[in-house]
């Protein structure tokens, strides 16, 4: 982790950095699956585990979540994402999101998750 000014960067490397926190905001990298082998279901969970996990590093959660950007690599797998994205936000607490289909830097990826959250 560095630090510069009020910024801190989480998971840093050369290229880029896993989460930026800022003035009282975490903005996340997009997340996929460490399992390329999973079907969409699979997938999205993981995706998921690990934005969770990254708003937990950086001392908050889904449920101050602001914004998600959703990328399918087919929008044949909107309903089944959609499933395990509904079970998994906080009700009541939903953030703005688009979903798009995109060609993800793996084509074995079915999803990438980009969010940003306010701090708890």
């Amino acid at each position: 982790m560095t630090t510069s000014a009020s910024i801190v960067r989480l998971d840093q490397n050369h290229r880029r950095s896993r989460a930026v926190i800022a003035n009282g905001m975490v903005f996340l990298a997009g997340q996929v699956a460490d399992d390329k082998a999973g079907d969409i279901t699979a997938q999205a969970r993981e995706a998921l585990a690990k934005v969770d996990a990254l708003l937990a590093e950086a001392g908050t959660d889904k449920r101050r979540a602001l914004t998600a950007q959703i990328w399918l690599a087919d929008m044949a797998d909107f309903d089944a994402f959609n499933a395990v994205w509904d079970a998994w936000v906080a009700p009541g607490e939903t953030p703005t999101r688009c979903c798009g289909k995109v060609e993800l830097a793996d084509p074995a990826y079915r999803v990438e998750i980009v969010m940003s959250a306010l701090l708890a």
